[in-house]
């Protein structure tokens, strides 16, 4: 049985000269943890608490991503799954949440940002169904813990506007409900196999050596080449 844990950071606070350093100390700290799990002698039981995914928010406000969002994300698409959200989407109108969303998709690929890349499948409706998630991304995203009249009795999560309300849990509003389906039902196990066999799997080769500095070059092993491409059109 899996368990989902997530892990909040404190957002920008007005020091960006080490934009990202805790987070990925964080990060690394989990990875330390896992590898002296695996080096005992009895490995039964070993709890994995490394972080298998940042959910990265970038505001609705600019024309897309600022200087800090392309420098923080390159400083970590390499250490953990990087997956992009709009937070606040219910303050931009559909027609600039998809010109937002072109926008940023576009500066990550200029910038050779890496995001996580959904895997290929082989299944024709397994595939439909993740060309689905892969044309919400980044996903744009609305939060509320208030539960509101929606209208005819219906209780709903949302926020009550003068022009209507915004239901959390509808995906005519926002990509939340796909952002969770994703997380926790349909790619929760492949965003663990990526940072097993990619991320996490680099950090202990880069360990190694560094342990190990006489080791002559013929017998390193090359660290293994990620899978997640670089985008060409995005802690749990």
């Amino acid at each position: 049985q899996k368990q989902c844990r997530l892990v909040d950071d404190s957002g920008d606070d007005g020091d960006n000269s080490n934009c990202g350093a805790p987070i990925i100390e964080h990060i690394e700290a989990k990875y330390d943890e896992y590898l002296n799990a695996e080096s005992q002698v009895n490995r039964k039981v070993m709890p994995d608490q490394r972080v298998h995914c940042c959910l990265y928010f970038i505001s609705p406000n600019g024309h897309g991503l600022k200087p800090l969002d392309v420098e923080f994300m390159r400083r970590l698409h390499d250490e953990v799954n990087i997956i992009p959200l709009i937070a606040k989407a219910d303050t931009m109108t559909p027609d600039e949440c998809r010109e937002l969303k072109k926008t940023i998709l576009n500066e990550i690929a200029q910038h050779k940002i890496k995001i996580y890349e959904f895997p290929d499948c082989d299944d024709e409706e397994e595939a439909r169904t993740q060309k689905k998630l892969k044309d919400r991304v980044p996903f744009a995203v609305v939060g509320s813990n208030t539960v509101v009249d929606s209208g005819g009795g219906k209780k709903v999560r949302g926020r009550i506007y003068p022009w209507g309300v915004v239901e959390v849990e509808n995906l005519e509003h926002n990509d939340f409900i796909a952002l969770r389906n994703m997380l926790i039902r349909t790619h929760m196990q492949d965003l663990t196999d990526v940072t097993n066999n990619v991320h996490y799997e680099n950090f202990r080769y880069n360990k190694l050596v560094n342990h190990h500095p006489l080791e002559s070059p013929e017998d390193r092993r090359e660290p293994r080449t990620s899978p997640l491409s670089w985008s060409k059109l995005f802690c749990v």
